[in-house]
């Protein structure tokens, strides 16, 4: 009998090792580094899988290769991965290989194979096999009750922040009494996460549950404490393969750690079936499982998810004995751009030193681009993006890379503009986002007090203790009344239920309302007797709307990095309102609520060739792309400003770089502005370091960052840069010394708290329904009329009616005139393909765009 007939006595007989060409068809085509990985043998390996290297294939292969050479049956096999879908495509990859005899192999994620083993053994502490896991959304459920019955929000405990923290323990393998040993004792944020943290453990256990952290934490203590359980596996799985090990946290990596120690002889003697001499090893132990870990110390980005970049780093000191396997040709990027990422990268110290390379060739150059904004340098995206389409590639095959979340709203802005299909990956978009949707109902409200869809939002962001029956209340007195709704809650003392507290946060809103509305109107104290004062910039309005509610101070006070990005979207907002009031002078509120909601409620776009794919180069991981854009790259946005005081977080930042310059596969574009609207204010910006890592050989410059302040930055790029012959396939400026000439800007922190709300009984409930039913009928109204801005009127600059034909002459606020040479699409999806005489062709959304049709020239 032989060892594999041992532990799987109904493996299935595998096929013959040669192909119909007399070579190994499992190493043919490998290049040597990658056949080294897949014939490798010994206690540990790591595979030092560069971006594009073939690590899957190569992972894959080994499987294969150890199971076709009888060196394990498939049951002897751990492959784990990080996600559902990579574990389902590895287990396709091994059974194309392979056929049914892989059947009987592991091959699933940390949590899967933990749910496994936690379902065989629950029993031995204490749990019931049909143990129930929590999701997300029950933890966040259960923190919500534990925080409201402490009380502590009042302290500013949320379930998001207070569940981000369980996590994070609960991945280093601390438990709320680990924590209760370190905390600060005299810190009573602290002393009541404890409660929080213990009251929660004690919930999941009295469900019989467990979440989603506590399926590892909880495997590795049922091992530590139960040895001979631990010992059944250790000797099951003899070779164990773990993909993407530069992600695992401290929780993941002890999990690995005591799957791959030895059989100690006192465990082996309970063992059944009984070990056989063969298994042992000169000393009666059965000797550490194989382990074979596949990763890039250069693409760990998830430090702020725990995963420990010293998992990989320290391998070799972690294994005795290990071998490393560095592959290092790509079979995805062009030379120049693995050139650009190695240099970037080169810059790290905590890295296996590697350096890929392709024999595919050079490749495009990298095209540099500096706007003078943001808008420029979304302009010029959309601009090159359709140029790109008109040269082949697909949609499909484009994706927009950022750093933050709020650097979509210029983006998205131009594609729509611009007629380019796309969608937000991983995100929503920016208008559709809660935070922006609450700030924007604030100033909906201002220009409509009677808009009830409007007036519901704002009473709940930020919390403050209003709630569905007060409003409920609120609303029934208004339409009694006849009255405005803020004027009902100036009128708080009317309204029989309400308390005391409660009157006084009503009528404070309402006061808050009220200036906000004056001064958007114009209604405050002119300078000349007699004159009535302008409008009030909307900037101003919306500025004193986020200072008085404190909307961002009690986001930054969460100290969740989710809460940093709401509040750097309510900033990119503010910024949307100072550029309206320097575009459109005077307009005031209700012009800039209209020009949102054309935006805000434009359709989605259909091309054949697909979408554009936006998203933060978090999520951009694991993907490739024909072309990519990697947008913002200045100081302050990458590497973002958070990461200059964190230990390491300029190194993960220039991991970040590098994983998006490799995820492009032929054309790669850098683009930046010199002038970034942040925080509500125009700020100088400053070329990212990582730029000046990049060899000047390697980008060829559309418009350089020397070019734009030598220009003074105040010139549009349609009038400085036109299309013309060789525009597109040139270097308008090289100079190195350029590349660093800005300056940068900073942004503040401020506190918050939270709020509680009301329960609905008795004949209260009738008013509660009373208002559900108004709320509906006027959520139905909204969705038949559209548009953001709920119930306002008023004349909008909407091009919906404007008929378009080929040899029509328009004229375009920034492009000038030209002739339109077709229109295709239908409705509110009309597009204009025009040429202009200035800037040659471009594509435009005719329902948004600034054109009007003119008369045709007399040659005409």
């Amino acid at each position: 009998m032989s060892d594999f007939e041992l532990l799987d006595p109904s493996g299935v007989p595998i096929g013959g090792a040669q192909s119909a060409g007399g070579t190994d068809a499992l190493l043919d085509g490998l290049n040597p580094a990658q056949e080294r990985a897949v014939i490798a043998r010994g206690p540990a390996l790591l595979i030092v899988a560069g971006a594009g290297s073939g690590k899957t294939r190569v992972l894959t292969h080994r499987i294969a290769h150890l199971i076709r050479e009888r060196e394990a049956w498939p049951s002897q096999i751990l492959a784990i991965t990080f996600t559902n879908k990579a574990a389902a495509e590895m287990r396709e990859r091994i059974d194309g290989l392979l056929g049914e005899a892989s059947q009987g192999m592991w091959v699933s994620t940390f949590h899967s194979a933990c749910v496994r083993i936690l379902r065989r053994e629950a029993e031995r502490f204490g749990y019931v096999s049909g143990f129930t896991i929590y999701d997300s959304a029950d933890s966040r459920a259960l923190l919500k009750r534990i925080i409201k019955e402490l009380d502590a929000d009042t302290y500013g405990f949320t379930p998001a922040n207070a569940g981000a923290k369980i996590s994070r323990l609960k991945n280093e393998l601390a438990d709320a009494g680990a924590y209760a040993a370190t905390m600060n004792a005299s810190d009573p944020r602290d002393r009541l996460f404890v409660e929080i943290f213990t009251m929660y453990e004690q919930e999941l256990r009295r469900a019989n549950a467990f979440d989603f952290d506590d399926l590892i934490g909880q495997t590795v203590q049922l091992f530590r404490a139960h040895p001979d359980v631990a010992a059944v596996y250790q000797r099951r799985f003899r070779h164990i393969l773990v993909d993407e090990y530069q992600d695992t946290n401290h929780a993941q990596y002890s999990l690995i750690r005591e799957l791959t120690k030895p059989v100690e002889p006192e465990e082996v003697a309970g063992l059944m079936p009984p070990a056989r001499e063969r298994e042992l090893d000169a000393s009666g132990r059965i000797p550490p499982a194989s382990l074979t870990v596949v990763g890039d110390s250069d693409q760990s980005i998830y430090a702020f998810r725990g995963a420990d970049i010293r998992n990989i780093v320290e391998f070799e000191r972690d294994f005795r004995g290990a071998e490393v396997v560095k592959l290092e040709q790509n079979y995805r990027s062009t030379q120049n751009i693995l050139s650009a990422a190695n240099a970037v990268i080169g810059n790290n110290f905590d890295r296996q030193e590697k350096n890929l390379w392709t024999s595919e060739g050079d490749g495009e150059q990298i095209v540099g681009f500096t706007g003078y904004s943001q808008h420029d340098e979304a302009r010029f995206v959309a601009e090159e993006i359709e140029d790109l389409h008109r040269a082949g590639i697909a949609y499909g095959d484009v994706a927009v890379f950022y750093r933050t979340n709020s650097q979509t709203r210029a983006l998205e802005e131009l594609l729509i503009r611009s007629a380019i299909p796309y969608r937000v990956l991983g995100g929503t978009k920016f208008y559709e986002r809660a935070e922006v949707k609450d700030a924007m109902a604030y100033l909906t409200s201002i220009a409509n007090p009677y808009d009830p869809i409007a007036w519901s939002r704002l009473l709940g962001a930020p919390k403050r203790g209003i709630g569905p029956m007060a409003e409920a209340h609120l609303a029934n007195f208004q339409e009694a009344q006849g009255v405005s709704f803020h004027e009902a809650m100036a009128r708080a003392d009317e309204v029989g239920p309400l308390g005391p507290k409660l009157r006084t946060t009503v009528r404070e809103l309402a006061a808050l309302l009220l200036r906000a509305a004056r001064m958007a109107a114009g209604g405050g104290a002119s300078d000349v007797a007699g004159e009535e004062a302008a409008p009030a910039p909307v900037g101003d309005v919306l500025k004193l709307i986020l200072d008085e509610t404190e909307m961002i101070e009690k986001l930054r006070a969460k100290r969740d990095p989710q809460d940093d990005a709401r509040a750097e979207n309510l900033e990119e907002l503010l910024a949307v309102a100072r550029e309206f009031d320097v575009k459109q002078p005077g307009a005031g509120l209700l012009a800039f609520l209209t020009e949102v909601s054309l935006v805000a409620a434009a359709d989605d776009l259909d091309d054949s060739s697909g979408t554009v794919s936006l998203m933060t180069m978090h999520t951009a991981k694991g993907l490739e792309f024909k072309a990519v854009f990697i947008t913002g790259v200045e100081e302050g946005l990458l590497p973002h400003q958070m990461s200059v005081d964190e230990v390491g977080g300029i190194s993960e930042e220039r991991r970040l770089m590098y994983v998006g310059i490799t995820r492009a596969r032929e054309r790669l574009y850098l683009t930046l502005a010199s002038t970034r609207a942040t925080f509500g204010d125009v700020s100088v910006a400053m070329p990212s370091r990582f730029l000046q890592e990049i060899p000047e050989r390697l980008i060829a410059w559309r418009q350089s960052p020397g070019e734009v302040t030598g220009r003074g930055g105040t010139a549009s790029r349609a009038l400085n840069a036109p299309r013309g012959s060789g525009y597109g396939s040139g270097a308008r400026g090289t100079s190195r010394d350029s590349v660093v000439s800005f300056g940068s800007g900073a942004a503040g922190r401020g506190s918050g708290a939270a709020a509680v709300s009301e329960p609905a009984s008795g004949n209260m409930q009738s008013a509660l329904d009373k208002w559900r039913e108004r709320k509906r009928q006027a959520k139905a109204a909204q969705a038949a009329g559209g548009g953001f801005p709920n119930l306002i009127g008023g004349s909008a600059r909407d091009n919906g009616d404007l008929e378009l034909g080929t040899g029509d002459r328009i004229r375009h606020d920034e492009y000038g005139e030209g002739r339109v040479t077709g229109v295709s699409g239908t409705g509110s999806k009309r597009i204009a393909h025009v040429v202009f005489d200035a800037v040659g062709e471009r594509k435009l959304l005719v329902k948004l765009a600034p054109i009007e049709k003119i008369e045709a020239d007399a040659a005409d």
